[in-house]
């Protein structure tokens, strides 16, 4: 087998589809979230599917003024926030609310250390209102009453 040099249209092929991949991830940005519309910074970016959306646990819980601890022999987490307090373990569907059972429609995970849950699982444990607007790339996270002029996007999980 010999060595045939390139043709130049697929040189100039390869190099348009190497400019339109750079283009689309330059453009492309990580999902921001609010909590009452204040921004949250989190070293881990919500992590979104087609259909559902995960938040990071421990960073979204302390905005709410919650407090997180972990069970380093179990590997339980726990997520206290008042007289609520939500029991979650990394790869387990079941989780415990204020003792109560509680099935997840998807079991927690980790990125980059952190603990990633559904973000409607979450809304629903801590009593908050909870969307995603895809086109904005934006999870907000509502604590008081929703105005009749604001819509929520409950399609994900």
């Amino acid at each position: 087998m010999t060595y045939r040099k390139p043709a130049w249209q697929t040189i100039v092929l390869t190099a348009a589809a190497a400019t339109m991949a750079s283009a689309l991830l330059a453009l492309s940005r990580p999902v921001e979230m609010r909590v009452d519309g204040q921004t949250l910074q989190s070293d881990v970016s919500p992590v979104t599917t087609s259909d559902k959306v995960y938040v990071p646990l421990r960073p979204l819980a302390e905005a709410l003024g919650a407090t997180t601890s972990e069970n380093k022999a179990t590997g339980e987490v726990i997520v206290s926030r008042g007289d609520k307090s939500l029991r979650v373990k990394v790869g387990d569907m079941h989780a415990t609310f204020n003792g109560m059972p509680m099935t997840l429609k998807h079991a927690p995970f980790r990125v980059q250390g952190r603990v990633m849950i559904g973000m409607k699982a979450f809304g629903r444990a801590f009593g908050v209102r909870v969307s995603y607007d895809k086109r904005t790339s934006r999870v907000d996270v509502r604590t008081g009453v929703l105005t009749s002029a604001e819509t929520v996007d409950n399609s994900t999980e």
